[in-house]
């Protein structure tokens, strides 16, 4: 039989079932919480949002990777935010091929626009600024291939704080090129474990060597989150201001661009430091160098200068010595137009709020604003090569603005014992270059190739990348078949 309750003991139970619905109100909101916190803070979810897929505006090919883009945040209170692009391995387990990251230099040029739209990346921009071309000599056949805007303020990187585009400079962006990686890893942890090398050209030549720097003192601080950073080439990097500058005159000698009355007056005149702050008398010996160098381009001197350009000289304030023109105004145009598409900008997860009014190949804001950058970083190649870090050097033979001769000054200032003598070395029967072997760094130069090397010599750029990530010599001549009797 039903015991019949008192109303006290009405009210007690609806008191009681008034806590049991809170509690468990509660629990389902903790709940909820608790997988919407999982789902926020797992990483493949996040990979999942950057995922491009397999089209891009005006891609009318197929690839067999994936490739992701987006941005990472570096600095929480002033917000900024670098912009990055994953391009993973043809391979059907990436995760097994090496990573690469890849610079450009400037001060202020987009790895986007040069690195992967005209250089080692797959996609590549059609003279007409709309449709994409399959690269056949894409590093991405051998490695997984991150390229990173950086700072803030170069291509679709950004800060919430605008003053932060003026405030830029060597230090600042090793230590954010550092959080970025860190980051980066936290994002896509099946990496972590990959062999790591770092790579880039030109204002590269201190990005490179000074991130390597942070990451081995990393290491070498924490062993919870070590990255597996195994090495770092630079092409046609600036090093050292002495030596570059030195290189650049007798290049232009050499190579009959100049007189000898103007190659002795630069040396006279110009020292390293004269020429980002020249004096007048080399103000004038600048002038006049320029004016012997004619309309060719300095970055490549024995390609044709763009169709568009052929009637009149760029106008530029002494192109000697400086790293702000960018190599071609009509590989550029291609970019300029295909990045500044609203529907590409889309596709690459671009912030709406945050994209620049006019996408950019290079910020000059950022470049004339660049707060430090130490005349050397030959110090840091003295504490790294005892780390036993695969360090390489490489160099385009008709490049002007840090030329061949920049580098083996450069090299030549560290005194390193010679491992293996200069030879040639060969792709496909004929000399790619020139190689010589250190103890503790290799030298390798690219016959024909510009400032932009895997531009230029797109072929003889793949196979220096593959020999560099196994670790092995340039390839030499194979002998010929002895003819049988």
């Amino acid at each position: 039989m039903c015991e019949v309750l008192s109303p006290q003991s009405e009210m007690a139970r609806f008191e009681w079932s008034q806590i049991w619905v809170t509690d468990i109100l509660i629990l389902a909101t903790l709940f909820l919480c608790s997988i919407s916190f999982a789902i926020a803070t797992d990483p493949f979810v996040q990979q999942g949002k950057d995922r491009i897929g397999r089209a891009l505006p005006g891609q009318n090919f197929n690839i067999n990777f994936e490739h992701y883009s987006g941005y990472i945040t570096v600095n929480e209170d002033t917000g900024r935010n670098l912009f990055y692009w994953f391009i993973e391995a043809e391979h059907q387990d990436p995760t097994s091929k090496p990573l690469l990251l890849w610079f450009n230099g400037g001060p202020g040029c987009s790895s986007i626009a040069f690195g992967e739209a005209e250089e080692i990346g797959p996609f590549h921009i059609n003279p007409d600024g709309n449709t994409l071309y399959l690269n056949p000599y894409s590093w991405n056949q051998v490695a997984n291939i991150l390229f990173v805007d950086s700072p803030v303020g170069v291509g679709f990187s950004y800060s919430n704080t605008s003053s932060e585009l003026l405030n830029n400079g060597d230090k600042r962006t090793a230590e954010d090129s550092l959080i970025f990686l860190l980051k980066w890893f936290e994002r896509f942890p099946q990496y972590k474990k990959t062999d790591f090398f770092i790579s880039g050209e030109s204002y590269a030549g201190h990005y490179v060597p000074q991130l390597s720097q942070l990451i081995v003192n990393h290491n070498s601080a924490t062993k919870q989150n070590p990255i597996n950073f195994k090495g770092y080439m630079v092409g046609n990097a600036l090093t050292d201001d002495f030596y570059d500058q030195l290189g650049i005159f007798q290049f232009m000698w050499t190579s009959g661009m100049i007189s000898d009355q103007t190659f002795k007056l630069l040396n006279l005149l110009c020292d390293s430091q004269s020429v980002e702050h020249p004096s007048t008398s080399c103000e004038k010996i600048l002038e006049i160098a320029d004016d012997e160098l004619g309309n060719l381009d300095p970055y490549s001197i024995y390609t044709p200068p763009c169709h568009g350009n052929d009637n009149h000289k760029v106008k530029r304030k002494h192109s000697i010595g400086r790293l702000r023109a960018t190599y071609d105004p009509c590989t550029e145009k291609h970019s300029i137009k295909y990045f500044n598409q609203p529907e590409v900008q889309r596709i690459l997860h671009v912030d709406p709020h945050h994209k620049p009014e006019k996408w950019e190949t290079c910020s000059d804001l950022v470049n004339i604003n660049w707060k430090d950058s130490p005349r050397t970083v030959l110090d840091i190649y003295r504490e790294l090569i005892p780390t036993g870090l695969r360090i390489w050097m490489f160099s385009g033979n008709t490049d002007s603005v840090i030329p061949v001769t920049s580098t083996r000054y450069t090299i030549d200032a560290l005194k390193l014992p010679t491992v293996s003598p200069w030879r040639a070395w060969y792709d496909d029967g004929e000399v790619g270059g020139w190689i010589q072997e250190y103890a503790g760094l290799t030298f390798v130069t690219i016959r024909g190739a510009g400032h932009e090397v895997p531009l230029h010599k797109p072929k003889l750029a793949l196979t220096l990348f593959k020999a560099f990530l196994a670790g092995t010599s340039m390839p030499t001549l194979e002998p010929l078949p002895v003819a049988a009797f």
